[in-house]
């Protein structure tokens, strides 16, 4: 058994920052990452912890790699610690989408650049269509799951339901399928192994048994949510008193604040919902550009709901209110990262000590099965969509047996475009290549084509 004395504040702040430095490739790649370095290279915790960990965040609304490294830095450093990891992990995505969003608003229609940007769309539909299939191989294991995911599909693609509602009767069912001891929402969840190598919870530095400061501690909790309940929502509270409901800030921050609570499943998940209510209800920006963003976030460190970022600064940038639009867009791209993940923080601080009660809890881990069911119909939906978007010039919306269903206009077919799209799921399900390079690629390649003047 290995010496078990910590690292110091100022170690782990670098170790912190390398991981946010090094974070691309989305959750699964971050934790695969965070994995390597935290449990195979320093041994800080072994693999059950980390799975233990990984499967609580699992249940939590937000990206559960950000929640994973707050939780973590939570065990090794209390409050501070957790504070370090969760701003490391996301401080180089703000950085980068930031000064994207900004190249993008400023020269976006400039040739170069909605070239490189058309050739990212092509990628970032095939990833989303990998993602479909990755989340439905694990989730799908039974025809009452293909159920969920069918009926969430038909129910968000279909009816317009808004995601959270989606979410909320998956939950139930698991839920209630569950205490009715039906054995296709018994099937467990979870990971599984994270990475190559396994080490045991004894031989790292945390070992087997908890720090003290992990223990339930209700005054604590009581401080600490009451801390980062009134960061997250007084300034929510100030936005509606002194400019009004219909201030675009107002609506930034009241709209990612309830995706924040809501946002089961992932990225993906999260994107349909952005979609649905950023381009089509608030109509902050267009479909393509909702592509160009998602791109953006594949090929920056940081979690891929970093996104939202760019759909805030978008936003407040054809809404400046009385301000100049690129100091209208900045601070409407912060403050949607502001909402967004500081509600990540309250729930590590305030759930992780009562973790254990959660840990072998049957009904929640049903009710977290069905909700993943669900999330691959809503994922689906996002993919159909920026299908549409992608390759169509031109769509448009047909009434049939009670559904209002966006359909292509045949004719606004974009050569270049379906070309572009082909070629990245052959390189993405044949090659197998990762996303950086896809992405890379799709843009090298679009830009070629402008060239060409196929584009």
């Amino acid at each position: 058994m290995q010496d078990r004395t910590f690292p110091s504040l100022a170690e782990a702040t670098r170790i912190w920052a390398r991981i946010g430095l090094l974070s691309f490739g989305g959750p699964a790649g971050q934790i695969a990452l965070m994995h390597r370095i935290l449990v195979e290279e320093q041994r800080w915790l072994g693999e059950k912890r980390f799975l233990h960990a990984l499967n609580y965040c699992m249940l939590l609304p937000g990206p559960e790699a950000m929640q994973l490294a707050v939780y973590i830095g939570w065990l090794m450093h209390r409050t501070l610690g957790g504070i370090i990891a969760g701003v490391l992990f996301v401080l180089p995505g703000v950085v980068a989408i930031m000064a994207l969003s900004w190249i993008y608003a400023l020269y976006g229609n400039v040739g170069p650049v909605e070239a490189l940007f058309f050739g990212l769309k092509a990628a970032v539909l095939a990833i989303v269509v990998q993602a479909v299939i990755r989340i439905g191989t694990r989730a799908l294991k039974n025809g009452a799951m293909v159920a969920v995911a069918a009926a969430s599909f038909v129910a968000i693609f279909g009816f317009a339901v808004p995601f959270p509602l989606i979410i909320l009767i998956a939950g139930l069912i698991g839920f209630f399928g569950a205490r009715a001891g039906l054995p296709a929402f018994l099937g467990g969840g979870g990971h599984g192994k994270v990475g190559k190598v396994q080490v045991d919870d004894a031989d790292t530095l945390l070992g087997e048994e908890s720090p003290d400061h992990t223990r339930v501690n209700r005054a604590w909790a009581f401080r600490i949510s009451a801390v980062f309940l009134a960061l997250w929502l007084a300034p929510v509270a100030l936005l509606f008193a002194v400019f009004g409901p219909a201030n675009v800030f107002a609506q930034i921050a009241a709209f990612f604040s309830v995706m924040a609570v809501v946002t089961f499943g992932g990225a993906y998940a999260v994107l349909a919902y952005v979609a649905q209510e950023a381009v089509q209800n608030y109509g902050w920006l267009a479909p393509g550009e909702m592509l160009d963003g998602l791109g953006m976030a594949e090929t920056t460190p940081g979690p891929l709901i970093m996104v939202t970022q760019f759909v805030g600064f978008m936003g407040a940038f054809r809404d400046a209110s009385g301000l100049s639009p690129l100091m209208a867009a900045t601070l409407g791209g912060l403050l949607t990262t502001w909402v967004t993940f500081t509600p990540c923080f309250l729930s590590i601080f305030l759930g992780a000590p009562f973790i254990e009660r959660l840990r072998d809890n049957k009904v929640l881990t049903a009710a977290l099965t069905a909700i993943t069911a669900a999330v691959v119909g809503v994922i689906l939906n996002l993919a159909v969509w920026f299908g549409l978007h992608v390759v169509f010039d031109e769509v448009r919306t047909v009434t049939a047996f009670g559904l209002d269903l966006d359909v292509p206009i045949w004719s606004t077919v974009n050569p270049a475009a379906a070309a572009l799209v082909l070629a990245a799921l052959v390189v993405v399900f044949h090659f197998k290549l990762g996303p950086v390079p896809v992405l890379v690629g799709s843009a090298l390649a679009g830009m070629a084509l402008a060239l060409m003047g196929l584009t």
